[in-house]
C-alpha cells in the first residue's frame, strides 16, 4: 500500500481523456479506476453489460447484510455528445485557464467522480468504523440506464446504506429531492390520400397537432392547480414535447406521425393520473374520426421512467448538512438522478451535492472551477473523518 496518490486534478485529467459518450462504452475508464483503487486495498465488484460496466468500490469494514451500514458516493461515467457544439478547445483534453478546468464532463460529473476516487484512496488508509462505497454507473445521461443493473446486485446482497450521496453538480448546495421523469412515444395513424383530395384522407400530422394542443392545455391546468414548491426552480410538474416526425412528401396526406414527450413530476403529483388524462385526451381526438376512418388511432408507449426523490430522513439530512456545510434549506432539482432509484429499490435516503453547475453541463466549453473541486475534496475529507468515528449510532433509522 502506498500513501502517494494522484491528486483530484490529475485523476480528472485522465477521466476526461476517456470519451465515454453515452452508449459508447466505458470499460477503459473502468480499468483505469480499478488500477488506482485495488492496489490501495479497495474491494471492487463489476456488473458487466457488453461494452459497459458499473463499479462498486468499497473500503473499510464489510457491510453486515440486513444492517443499515455504510455511506455511498455515487456518480456516472458517461457524458453527453460534443458533436455539433462549437468548442474552442479539445473537449477530451483537460484545459486549465483562470481558475477553471475545461473539458467534457468536468461539471457533469467527472469532477465529483475524480474527487470521490481520491476520497476512496485516502479512506483506504484510515481505520474506518463505517464503510465507504463508491458507485460508478454508465449511461445515466440517457435515462439512468446503467445503475438499474447495479441495484439488483446490492439488493441481493442485502446492502442497505445509511446514506447515498449523489455528486451531480449543485454548486455544492445540498439537494434533498428531484423530480421524476417519464418518457413516451406517441404514434398517430391516419389514412393516406393525394393532397388534391385531402378530404379523402386523415392527416396524421393534424392528429399530432391536436394532441400537442391537448398536452399544452393539460400543462396549463397543472400549473393552475398546483401550489408551487419553492424549493424547485420550476415548482410544478411539466409536460414537454421534444421531437415530431411525419410525412413523406408535400403532395401526400400523411398516414403516420410520431412524437416523443415527457412528464417531469413533483413527488406530490400522481403520474398515473396525469397519464390517464393524456390517454383520455387522445381518445377524444380520434373518436370522432373512426366512423369514416376505422384505422384512426393514437398509441402511446412508455419508453423510460425513473422515480423522483424526496428525502426527509432527519438523520441522513443532519449528516449531509454537517459534511457539506450547507446551512440553509435544502434545494430540489428539476433534473433527475439515480438517487430516486436508490431510494425506491433499496429503501435508503439519498441527497445530491457536487461541484460545478448544471448551467455549464451539456454545453460547449464545459468547466468546473478549481475552487469548487478543492471544496469538494475538503467536504469528502470531512465525511471520511465521520466514518472513522462511526456514524451508525446517529441513525436510529426507520425503513
Amino acid at each position: 500500500m502506498t500513501s502517494i496518490f494522484p491528486d483530484t486534478r490529475a485523476i480528472l485529467e485522465r477521466l476526461i481523456a476517456f470519451p465515454t459518450v453515452s452508449r459508447s462504452g466505458n470499460l477503459a475508464l473502468v480499468e483505469y479506476v480499478r488500477s488506482l483503487v485495488e492496489p490501495a486495498g479497495a474491494r471492487v465488484t463489476l456488473t458487466d453489460d457488453g461494452d459497459n460496466a458499473n463499479m462498486w468500490i468499497s473500503v473499510g469494514p464489510d457491510d453486515r447484510p440486513g444492517d443499515r451500514c455504510g455511506v455511498v458516493l455515487s456518480g456516472h461515467s458517461d457524458v453527453v455528445p460534443v458533436a455539433g457544439q462549437p468548442w474552442s478547445r479539445d473537449p477530451f483534453v483537460l484545459h486549465a485557464q483562470d481558475g477553471r478546468l475545461y473539458g467534457r464532463g468536468t461539471a457533469d460529473m467527472k469532477g465529483f467522480v475524480a474527487s470521490a476516487i481520491r476520497a476512496v484512496l485516502i479512506a483506504a488508509q484510515r481505520p474506518l468504523k463505517t464503510p465507504l462505497h463508491l458507485a460508478i454507473s454508465f449511461d445515466e445521461e440517457i435515462g439512468c440506464i446503467g445503475v438499474r443493473s447495479l441495484l439488483p446486485m446490492l439488493a441481493a446482497r442485502d446492502v442497505r446504506p445509511l446514506l447515498v450521496w449523489i455528486g451531480e453538480p449543485t454548486g455544492l448546495a445540498l439537494a434533498s429531492g428531484h423530480k421524476g421523469k417519464s418518457s413516451y412515444r406517441a404514434t398517430f395513424t391516419g389514412r393516406a390520400a393525394h393532397s388534391a383530395l385531402t378530404p379523402q384522407g386523415l392527416n396524421a400530422i393534424y392528429l399530432a397537432s391536436d394532441f400537442i394542443t391537448a398536452l399544452r392545455e393539460l400543462q396549463e391546468d397543472l400549473i393552475a392547480r398546483t401550489v408551487p414548491d419553492p424549493a424547485y426552480d420550476v415548482g410544478y410538474s411539466t409536460i414537454h414535447v421534444g421531437t415530431i416526425h411525419g410525412g413523406e412528401a408535400l403532395n401526400i396526406v400523411p398516414n403516420a406521425c410520431t412524437l416523443e414527450f415527457e412528464i417531469r413530476d413533483l413527488a406530490a403529483d400522481d403520474v398515473s393520473a396525469i397519464e390517464a388524462r393524456i390517454h383520455a385526451a387522445a381518445e377524444a381526438i380520434v373518436a370522432p374520426w373512426r366512423a369514416q376512418f376505422p384505422e384512426a388511432a393514437i398509441a402511446i408507449a412508455t419508453t423510460n421512467t425513473y422515480p423522483g426523490l424526496d428525502t426527509r430522513n432527519p438523520h441522513a439530512l443532519a449528516l449531509a448538512r454537517a459534511v457539506s456545510g450547507h446551512n440553509g434549506p435544502e434545494i430540489k432539482l428539476a433534473f433527475g438522478t439515480e438517487g430516486g432509484l436508490f431510494a425506491k429499490t433499496l429503501g435508503v435516503p439519498a441527497v445530491i451535492c457536487g461541484p460545478g453547475s448544471m448551467d455549464q453541463g451539456h454545453k460547449p466549453d464545459e468547466f468546473v472551477t478549481e475552487d469548487q473541486l478543492a471544496r469538494c475534496d475538503a467536504m469528502l475529507l470531512r465525511l471520511i473523518e465521520r466514518l472513522e468515528a462511526g456514524v451508525e449510532s446517529a441513525f436510529p433509522m426507520q425503513a
